[in-house]
């Protein structure tokens, strides 16, 4: 493989495995929001059982994701040093207000409501959450900007002929690319947070543990959340085609006459050269996408029907059997889909105005093997480690959680003189 395939295919794994985490993070905070909304309201003591139960999950993908995104942060200096001195100072503002939102704003009152349990009312522990949540879809709307500007660079001028230069910061938040993007993202996460709640919901119905109407409730809540957000994230999506690259559209479609009418155009724009990107690649993501999406949609539905019959609900163990293999569902046609839009702008790092070849570091390929094989090995070792806390906190139930436990206290024994 050339040097610039061994920097694309790091940044596509690691891009690809935060991404995981991130997804999760969104659609689990918003249904901890919900659920604890409930119990705030309504004082049922089994959906503040569910609020601790599904928090302390939150939590710690939360933590391991904050550590996939520190390691990912490295790369973009040591490979991709061209993409940040050309376009730096442009899509560096949108990642600097990430930043100070994820970093500062929403760890903050993330630590608030961790140690606020038992200590704080329960009206200001329940808008600490929901600060939580809406600074978690900031963060991903800023990060969204920034990729936005990348897919159709717009409010810049080029200085020098070396250098991008933000001149209109309006343009680039408001730019269709990202905001279509974001919509769509938010649905895909919300996939993903129900479905996960779903699935493992079901696994305890399946194997008849204590706390059944905990289970019952959050089942129904994770299907409930699920169904809509497939129509949002559906919607979205066929709408971002309408701000699609010419040349993406075409390796979509896969035709050689597009392809070659694509190429053609992207020649008398920008000189002799091969602008069109891998189109198997494109086709398979894509393609891959929109399928598990429609297994999505069916069995979402059908799920959302069968909520109605509470003997089902309790005891239709195959049912409960493919809810919970439908878990990692949502995950996979989400890395396809950010295949599908990443890949498809190739050969652009910024689109129309820089290459990814040129974007890259001046690396020698045994430092960018090196480097990826480094990569690599930790965030699998990251992806192990979260699915396994996931895993086993998750099977353990609600007796075995945490957070927000009352500490016991140990009396303290009167001095003796």
């Amino acid at each position: 493989m050339q040097i610039e395939d061994l920097a694309r295919l790091q940044f596509a794994l690691t891009a690809g495995a935060h991404f995981l985490f991130v997804a999760l993070t969104l659609g689990l905070a918003t249904l901890v929001a919900v659920v604890q909304t409930r119990a705030t309201f309504g004082g049922n003591p089994v959906h503040v059982r569910m609020t601790r139960f599904w928090g302390q999950l939150y939590i710690i993908n939360y933590a391991m994701g904050i550590v996939t995104g520190l390691v990912m942060e490295f790369q973009l200096g040591l490979s991709w040093s061209g993409l940040t001195e050309y376009a730096g100072d442009v899509f560096g503002s949108a990642l600097a207000i990430e930043a100070l939102v994820a970093f500062f704003v929403e760890s903050t009152f993330l630590g608030l409501w961790i140690f606020g349990w038992n200590k704080l009312n329960r009206w200001a522990h329940l808008a600490l959450i929901w600060v939580v949540t809406l600074t978690a879809y900031v963060s991903a709307f800023w990060i969204m900007i920034a990729n936005g500007f990348l897919q159709n660079p717009v409010g810049h001028v080029l200085e020098g002929g070396q250098r991008l230069r933000l001149t209109d910061f309006g343009a680039m938040v408001a730019n269709p690319a990202a905001q279509v993007a974001f919509w769509h993202i938010m649905g895909g996460a919300m996939v993903a947070g129900g479905f996960f709640m779903a699935g493992v919901s079901a696994y305890h119905l399946r194997k008849r543990t204590p706390e059944q109407d905990l289970f019952r409730k959050s089942l129904r809540i994770g299907m409930g959340v699920a169904l809509p957000a497939v129509f949002v994230t559906a919607t979205f999506g066929g709408i971002s085609f309408e701000t699609m690259q010419p040349t993406k559209i075409a390796a979509w479609v896969n035709d050689a006459e597009r392809l070659a009418a694509a190429q053609a155009e992207m020649v008398a724009r920008f000189g002799p050269g091969d602008y069109l990107p891998p189109a198997g690649l494109v086709y398979a993501s894509g393609l891959t996408m929109l399928l598990l999406f429609a297994v999505l949609m069916f069995v979402s539905g059908l799920s959302c029907l069968l909520m109605f019959f509470r003997p089902v609900v309790r005891g239709f163990r195959l049912w409960h059997w493919l809810l919970t293999l439908m878990i990692p569902v949502p995950f996979v046609a989400m890395l396809a889909g950010w295949m599908f839009r990443e890949v498809g702008r190739q050969p652009w790092a910024v689109y129309g105005l820089l290459k990814t070849s040129d974007a890259m570091s001046p690396v020698t390929e045994g430092q960018m093997i090196f480097s990826l094989t480094a990569f690599v090995t930790v965030f699998a070792v990251l992806v192990a480690v979260n699915y396994w806390l996931l895993a086993r906190q998750a099977r353990r139930g609600p007796d075995a959680v945490m957070l927000g436990d009352r500490p016991i206290e140990v009396p303290v024994p009167a001095p003796t003189f």
